[in-house]
């Protein structure tokens, strides 16, 4: 289970529009977005670099945090 931080989620449509983007990810499962921790979980079924996830979620207006 691989973790990020995202910046920017205010509401519950924040965090399931990001939940959406990531379940869009080929590769990725068990996807869980927190929106109080303001962080988004998942496991990699195939792997998926960390800049495929960094543009899928910036390109929906958040930021991933370093």
């Amino acid at each position: 289970m691989t973790t990020i931080k995202i910046n920017g989620m205010r509401c519950a449509h924040c965090s399931g529009s990001v939940t959406k983007a990531l379940e869009g990810i080929e590769g990725l499962t068990d996807v869980k977005v927190d929106l109080e921790k303001g962080e988004a979980t998942y496991t990699e079924k195939s792997p998926v670099s960390l800049e495929t996830i960094k543009k899928k979620i910036t390109g929906i207006g958040f930021e991933v945090a370093e």
